[in-house]
């Protein structure tokens, strides 16, 4: 599928950033982004952490930018790299969680949505635009978004290499590959061409599980977790032989530099007897919606200096922002890209010294439990305001952050208009964009429940005592959370035996309605007359019950048609959802349909048409339910 889209983007001139003819010169910049794994907000050195010692990143913020209030996508690996490398938030892509997810089990009162279990394929990365702008792209390091159809190879990186977590521990490879892994970048910056790069560096460091020599350990001796101090150290030294490498190059082009992180700092014990670090001043830590979750370092620079240097902006950003960024950088229309972004342009911002608004929304859609303690949640921060809903009991938290940074005090019931305003805007935004809830867990158990969420909250652990004491202290919860989990396997959304039924598979019937192939739609559109409709013949792989789900979209003030989905004898009705714009995707669950493995047709049919069209469909996918429930 891939390939084809990919063949048509051949078609297409390239486009070519800051160029009125083809003799003007291609000014557009490099792109180097550096991604490290779990580190938190208040990490480096140059953010307040004073016995870390990162010279090398310390220097490149005081080159640039730094960001205070910088957010990741969502405060877990796979949906934060999901939602930077596409620009768009974890919840539209149905991907909110680490893969290969987590299971359900007793202890929790709700059950976990199901998530993809990779990449969708037919989403568009940072790579893919920018390769078809005429970049060179290359990847290096950890990818965790799925391989085959979601590997990097087919998400636009046309040099990868993806090495494993475990180095020797030498200054060929570091702990967790850092100096290899930059070695390789290296040799990619290095090599001669006339055309600009995207490269792209996703580190193993600082994630679980660490080694350090006992040298480095002594060197570190003075911070909350030596190992971890040592890991980031090592990290730091391998940024600064990459920082060389680019200054080594002749090259008049100008290179942009960002490091940041996928999420929040790891404040719990896991895997180790001693937590590895904590985000103070600000509450929870990796995968919590609380701040010390979803805050993340954030510094951008230039070797031309065309970021003004030792810039510290409070203003927040996203790391959903990226993609439209770069895209701007390159030439790229944004508009052209698969359905509209939910990050916005930054651009303004890093050149030219222009504020964003401080009141942009920002949310979070986190439907989970996780490894670190966290309940299902959702999130949403406007100016100061921050409300996060609990999906356990549908309560609703309400925060100031100018005058409570560390989220202690809920105003939610002295304050309940503006708790009642942020929760209806974020309940329209998780409606915008088929947000996922959670469904009561049938084999829950309270006792269980209360042994690990009732006795303990880890989202209020403090670093009041050393990172010794704390594990001591947390011991048992952290026995507790794993004897809950051990032997249980999490349930994705795309288990053996999925059928997915594409756009450019249909058969259209009608006037109008077609397959619309360019890059940035991939749909059935052109759905403006209500007696068109459209079938796809398939095959069944096995007998069972099948979740049917619908990938479309509609634009502003479109929404409101009735269709009908049938198959077999068996019918579902669903109404269209306003989701903004026609390629504004969400996911719908219309129905449960019991068939029987051989050939089917599947058949879609408007029964009313609201306004002046009835939605796009991007695709249908049968999912088989597992018998055995979860």
């Amino acid at each position: 599928m891939k390939n084809i889209f990919a063949f048509i983007a051949l078609c297409f001139p390239l486009l070519i950033s800051r160029v009125e003819g083809a003799e003007t010169e291609d000014t557009r910049p490099n792109i180097v982004l550096i991604l490290a794994d779990d580190l938190g907000v208040n990490d480096l050195h140059c953010y307040g952490r004073e016995e870390h010692r990162t010279p090398h990143l310390d220097a490149l913020a005081k080159q640039g930018l730094r960001y205070t209030s910088a957010y990741c996508g969502l405060s877990i690996c796979s949906a934060s790299r999901a939602s930077l490398l596409t620009g768009k938030s974890a919840a539209r892509l149905h991907l909110t969680s680490f893969l290969p997810g987590r299971a359900d089990n007793p202890s929790q009162r709700v059950l976990n949505a199901r998530i993809h279990s990779a990449l969708p394929p037919e989403e568009r990365t940072i790579a893919e635009e920018l390769q078809r702008a005429g970049y060179r792209t290359g990847m290096f390091g950890k990818w965790h978004l799925g391989g085959k159809e979601s590997s990097p190879k087919e998400q636009g990186f046309e040099v990868v290499a993806e090495l494993p977590a475990k180095g020797k521990l030498d200054e060929e490879t570091g702990d967790k590959n850092e100096y290899l892994i930059t070695r390789r970048a290296a040799e990619f910056i290095a090599t001669k061409s006339d055309q600009p790069y995207f490269c792209y560096i996703p580190h193993h460091s600082p994630h679980i599980k660490l080694e350090a020599t006992e040298e480095a350990k002594r060197q570190n001796s003075e911070a909350f977790n030596s190992l971890y101090a040592a890991s980031i150290e090592s990290l730091d030294r391998s940024v600064g032989k990459l920082l060389d490498a680019i200054h080594r190059q002749p090259s008049e082009r100008e290179t942009i530099i960002l490091f940041t992180s996928d999420n929040g700092g790891l404040h719990v014990r896991e895997l180790h007897e001693e937590p590895m670090t904590h985000n103070t001043p600000f509450r929870a830590g990796k995968g919590y919606l609380y701040e010390g979750g979803v805050r993340i370092p954030l510094i951008i620079a230039s070797t031309k200096q065309s970021i003004a240097p030792n810039r510290v902006s409070n203003a927040p950003a996203s790391l959903i922002d990226l993609m439209p960024t770069f895209l701007k950088l390159a030439g790229v229309n944004v508009g052209q890209t698969l359905g509209p972004l939910d990050g916005i342009d930054l651009s303004s911002h890093w050149f030219e010294n222009r504020e964003p608004s401080l009141d942009r929304p920002f949310f979070w859609n986190f439907p989970h439990y996780t490894n670190q303690g966290s309940r299902p949640a959702a999130a949403i921060r406007k100016g100061k305001w921050k409300g996060i809903l609990q999906y356990e009991d549908n309560s609703f938290e309400l925060y100031d952050l100018e005058k409570d940074i560390g989220e202690e005090s809920d105003l939610s019931a002295s304050m309940p208009d503006k708790a009642r305003e942020l929760r209806a805007e974020l309940d329209q935004w998780l409606d915008s964009v088929g947000g996922q809830r959670c469904a009561p867990n049938p084999e829950f158990d309270p006792k269980q429940y209360d042994a690990i969420y009732g006795q303990f909250d880890s989202s209020r652990l403090r670093a009041n005592a050393s990172a010794k004491q704390i594990g001591q202290d947390w011991k048992v919860w952290r026995e507790r959370m794993d004897q809950a989990s051990k032997g249980r396997k999490p349930i994705l959304k795309t288990p053996q035996g999925a059928v997915t039924l594409f756009a450019n598979q249909a058969v259209p019937h009608g006037m109008k309605l077609r397959y619309e192939p360019e890059l940035h739609k991939n749909v059935l559109g052109y759905w403006t007359e209500v007696d068109d409709w459209a079938h796809w013949d398939l095959n069944i792989p096995v007998d069972g019950t099948y979740e049917i789900e619908v990938q479309c979209g509609c634009g502003s003030g479109n929404g409101g048609s009735q269709v009908a989905l049938s198959i077999g004898d068996q019918s579902f009705d669903w109404v269209v959802p306003d989701t903004g714009h026609y390629q504004n995707m969400v996911y719908l669950t219309v129905g449960k349909a019991n068939l029987s493995a051989g050939t089917a047709r599947l058949e879609v049919r408007p029964k009313t048409k609201s306004k002046i069209a009835v939605m796009d469909i991007r695709k249908i996918v049968l999912r088989p339910i597992p018998e055995e429930g979860r």
